[in-house]
Parts: C-alpha cells; sequence; structure tokens
C-alpha cells in the first residue's frame, strides 16, 4: 500500500513559529503500500506535441500559449508554437551535462508582458546557477547569474523552477551526492530556495539573509502550488522510498537521517511514499483538487488527489505504466491539457525512434473518487 502519513498537527506548530513566507539511488533510480481500487476514467494522450527531442527537462509557457523548453544534455533552449512547429532560440554557453546535471529548469517572469524575463536553472563548472535572461522573441539576451554557490555533481542536482502565487521564485536542489549538505543551513544544496526574481533571499524568509526556505532535502525535482498556496514538492528517496512533501517555511524534511517517515518531532514526514521501483519521481503539476507526477524508473504518470488532504485521506491512482517509458516532466498546458515529457534519452532509458516526445494529455481533470 502506499504509505500515507498525516504531519498536520506539527504543521500548524512549525507555522505558528514561521513566517509564511529524489527518489533515486545514486543513479536516480532505485521500491507504495497498497491503495484501494479507484475507479476513474483514464485521461488520454491525444497528441505528440514534438519528438526527435533531445532530453527534455524543463517546460514553461508564454504568455502567448507558446511553451519554452529545455534540452538536459545539449543546453538548447527550444520554442514550441500553437502550430507545433519546433524553433530553437538558443544554446546555453557553459552547460556541463554529466549524469544528472545540465541545463535543467525553467520558468518564465510572471509579469513577462513588461520585463521578458525567462529564468534558467544550469550546471556550469563552477557549480549549479540560476541564470535570469531576456527573451525579445527571437533569441535569449542579456544572460545574468541571479544566484551561485548552489553544489553541482553528475547525480543529485535538483533543478526545478517554480514561480509561487507571492511572486517568488523557488528553485530545488539536490546536495550533490554529499548528504550531510542537506542539513547544513549554510549550503544552497539540498534545499528548497526562495527568492526575488534578482536572486535575493525573499522578504520572510525563515533566515532573512538566506535564501532557503526549506531544508533537509536528497533530491528535489518536481514544485507545484495548489489553489490554497501549498506548496509541494517530489522527492526522490535512496533505497526504500520515495516522496512527496508539503513544503513549509523552515520545515527540515530529515535527509540523511532520515528516509520516508520517521515519527520524530524534529522532521516532517512525507504526506504519501511510494516504493523506488513504482516512482523516482520528478516534475510534478496542480490541476483541480489533483497533482500528477512524472516518475522515471516507474514509467507511469501518477494522479494523487489533494482536496482531503487535511484529513490525509490521498487517493492515487497510476496512469500509462510501461506505455511511454521514463517520464521527466508534467505541466498544466493554458488550455487545461496536460503535457508530458518522455526521458528515454537520458542514458538510463530504451529510446523509440520518436524519443523523446512531448504528449498532451486531454481532459485530466477527473474528480476523486
Amino acid at each position: 500500500m502506499y504509505h500515507v502519513t498525516s504531519v498536520w498537527l506539527r504543521r500548524v506548530a512549525l507555522f505558528a513559529l514561521t513566517v509564511p513566507l529524489i527518489a533515486c539511488s545514486s543513479s536516480e533510480d532505485v521500491p507504495a503500500t497498497p491503495t484501494p481500487a479507484i475507479t476513474a476514467p483514464t485521461p488520454q494522450v491525444t497528441d505528440t506535441v514534438a519528438s526527435g527531442l533531445d532530453t527534455p527537462w524543463g517546460v514553461a509557457f508564454l504568455p502567448d500559449g507558446a511553451a519554452l523548453v529545455t534540452e538536459r544534455d545539449s543546453g538548447r533552449v527550444l520554442e514550441i508554437g500553437a502550430d507545433k512547429q519546433v524553433r530553437e532560440i538558443a544554446r546555453i554557453a557553459g552547460t556541463v551535462a554529466q549524469g544528472e546535471s545540465g541545463l535543467l529548469g525553467i520558468a518564465v517572469s510572471p509579469t513577462f508582458d513588461t520585463d521578458r524575463f525567462v529564468f534558467l536553472y544550469v550546471t556550469t563548472s563552477s557549480g549549479n546557477q540560476i541564470l535570469r535572461v531576456t527573451y525579445d522573441g527571437t533569441t535569449l539576451t542579456g544572460h545574468q547569474v541571479i544566484r551561485d554557490g548552489i553544489p553541482a555533481a553528475r547525480v543529485h542536482d535538483g533543478g526545478r523552477l517554480q514561480f509561487g502565487p507571492d511572486g517568488m521564485l523557488y528553485a530545488a536542489t539536490g546536495e550533490a551526492g554529499n548528504p550531510p549538505l542537506a542539513q547544513d543551513p549554510a549550503s544552497l544544496g539540498g534545499k528548497i530556495l526562495r527568492m526575488t526574481m534578482d536572486g535575493e533571499p525573499a522578504p520572510g524568509n525563515p533566515d532573512p539573509v538566506s535564501p532557503v526556505y526549506s531544508l533537509g532535502h536528497r533530491n528535489v525535482q518536481g514544485l507545484a502550488f495548489d489553489d490554497d498556496g501549498r506548496l509541494w514538492a517530489s522527492e526522490f528517496g535512496q533505497n526504500d522510498v520515495d516522496e512527496l512533501n508539503e513544503i513549509v517555511a523552515g520545515g527540515n524534511y530529515g535527509w540523511p537521517e532520515v528516509e520516508g517517515s520517521s515519527g520524530r518531532d524534529e522532521y516532517i514526514d512525507p504526506v504519501v511514499t511510494w516504493p523506488v521501483a513504482q516512482a523516482s519521481p520528478s516534475g510534478i503539476a496542480y490541476d483541480d483538487d489533483n497533482l500528477w507526477m512524472a516518475s522515471l524508473r516507474g514509467e507511469r504518470l501518477w494522479r494523487i488527489g489533494i482536496a482531503d488532504s487535511g484529513i490525509a485521506d490521498f487517493s492515487t491512482t497510476e496512469f500509462f505504466t510501461g506505455e511511454y517509458g521514463r517520464m521527466r516532466t508534467v505541466v498544466t498546458a493554458p488550455d487545461g491539457s496536460l503535457w508530458l515529457t518522455t526521458s528515454n534519452r537520458d542514458g538510463r532509458g530504451e529510446p523509440t525512434d520518436d524519443d523523446d516526445r512531448i504528449l498532451r494529455i486531454e481532459n485530466p481533470s477527473l474528480e476523486n473518487p
């Protein structure tokens, strides 16, 4: 059964004290308690948005509905228009793509119409960096490093970027294969960061001079906000379980002292765990009381109902198991569909001639049973 843990009493206490503000093995792969049988309509893959891509990692939409996509190993940034034409708009110089590192997350400024800013998470020879660039409709210009000093390695580089409803930029980092960094508040490894668009610590952070929002993470690659403003994160475990966590300001999620649930007051337990063979989760997306989680080793898309999360009643359903191979990123498109990227050319999959692909999933907003 998928293991579900209630942590609400500790969270209420933690929120009262703070200001609002992966489960992979060392190779991003590693074995949920059985869930009750769930009968629900099955989401359908209705289209291939793009094919022949090289390990697409991040996807973010522009206000006009076009999508920007990063390729981890090539360092390319692509634009996919409404006509599904794929166009290279930049190649990020200095990208170091080794193992899990490379050109990773991407986020579009919530005020893009006026500032034209796009944000990138990239591995360089000096570590992982967050870049701010300007998109003029043709190419990316004005590259500026707004945050560096994020540990990098062949494994556990994190990489997801997400703007919150507060207008702040959130970034997921890994501990770069050095577990003690996750518990070191002075290190940016194994953390979720919260920053302004200039890369400065966001107002209201637990430590006003630090971008660190939460700590004790092994390798977070998924971030999503729900309609209530709650932040959710998917995390690779080591040998036992992968995690879905609800993130609170100043929270300590236990790694490397804990993998999965501990019941110890000093650490926040995950709300759902999966055996690593069924998940190894990367991107997550929110849509209508559901989180959608893309799984690499698990080769499936998970739906997690969170409407009743206040009573720790999380329904979980899997789709497309083994049909499309490794799944890296899932995002909600402007038309309400989901876009799902495969990751079969990442060195661990078995690519088909069409891989890697971006698949469109129609009508994913299914009611929780």
